[in-house]
């Protein structure tokens, strides 16, 4: 069994190669039981928490295991805590342990950029990402990898870090107009292609009669049934699309709290990211899309087997170079 660790990770993936995984691996058949998730303290205010997210394919089987503990950078922990077992699906031997932090880095942003291929207009210019945490140069990559966008606007409280972000990103990018503000105002939301939120906010982010005819949201940070992203506005008027309508319809308010006042139903969700990958979807020019995702099993499985795959093709390939 081979354990591969976060810097391998992050040495052997590159975004247009994730993408084309994902993108066959959901087109694909799979299995995707409801992944569980266990709150750790009846305390409302505490919100730490371990899950495992199964899923398999005709090649592999995979769990993902990880805790989340909210507040332990204050006690000089990370806050997340993960690692993916790969097991053969043909025999169900062990193939690998897989280091899930830094997969669950790569698929995110990977996914995000993945609906956005499908759901954005094709000649949008101005992205604008709320969050400066790490994921955020993970997501501007992805989505740099399928829209050539001209302007990256970060939205975030925190100055020191959306700064470092655009730093590291201005010399990988050169073609990229990047910037920061402290809060999003009807003037730059309105001038968004497509918006992503990565943030731990619990109420709505902007307001959704801000949005521009064409403007693709998309919403990963939220996980809780009472909080959301995005407000009901947005979702009422816009074609919303989800990762998987069995985790996003038990966990996520940016669609239960609408469903819940009675103005937004679960048959109203157009497609699973599965059904987009097997038929892209046909939007108009001037349709709203809204792409709610929560993480999925299916997601890490197929990231940590690529992952793997590279691994040992590289050992191969030195195996072979030894020899000659």
């Amino acid at each position: 069994m081979q354990i591969i660790t976060a810097s391998q990770v992050h040495q052997h993936l590159a975004f247009p190669t994730v993408l084309n995984k994902l993108a066959q691996g959901f087109a694909a058949p799979a299995t995707m039981p409801q992944r569980q998730i266990f709150e750790l303290d009846s305390n409302p205010h505490n919100h730490d928490a371990f899950a495992v997210l199964p899923a398999w394919n005709d090649e592999v089987i995979g769990v993902k295991s990880f805790t989340y503990f909210p507040d332990n950078e204050a006690s000089g922990y990370a806050s997340l805590y993960s690692k993916i077992m790969l097991f053969s699906r043909a025999h169900g031997e062990p193939l690998a342990l897989v280091d899930g932090t830094s997969v669950t880095l790569w698929r995110t942003a990977a996914v995000s950029a993945l609906a956005a291929s499908l759901l954005a207009k094709p000649n949008a210019k101005h992205l604008v990402l709320f969050g400066s945490g790490k994921l955020a140069p993970f997501l501007i990559r992805a989505h740099l990898a399928v829209r050539q966008y001209t302007q990256v606007t970060l939205v975030a409280r925190n100055h020191a870090k959306a700064a470092a972000v655009i730093t590291i990103l201005a010399n990988e990018f050169s073609g990229v107009e990047f910037a920061y503000v402290d809060q999003a105002d009807e003037a730059l939301i309105s001038s968004a292609d497509v918006i992503c939120c990565a943030t731990g906010a619990r109420s709505p982010l902007f307001n959704g009669a801000w949005l521009t005819p064409g403007c693709h949201v998309d919403l990963l940070g939220n996980h809780h049934k009472e909080s959301r992203e995005c407000d009901t506005t947005t979702i009422i008027r816009a074609s919303v699309y989800v990762d998987s309508r069995t985790n996003v319809l038990n966990e996520a308010g940016e669609l239960l709290i609408p469903i819940k006042e009675g103005v937004f139903s679960a048959a109203q969700v157009k497609a699973e990211l599965a059904d987009m990958c097997r038929q892209a979807p046909n939007r108009s020019a001037d349709e709203i899309t809204v792409f709610k995702s929560v993480g999925t099993a299916l997601a890490d499985l197929l990231t940590a087997h690529l992952v793997l795959t590279l691994c040992q093709q590289q050992d191969k390939a030195e195996a072979a170079a030894c020899l000659a």
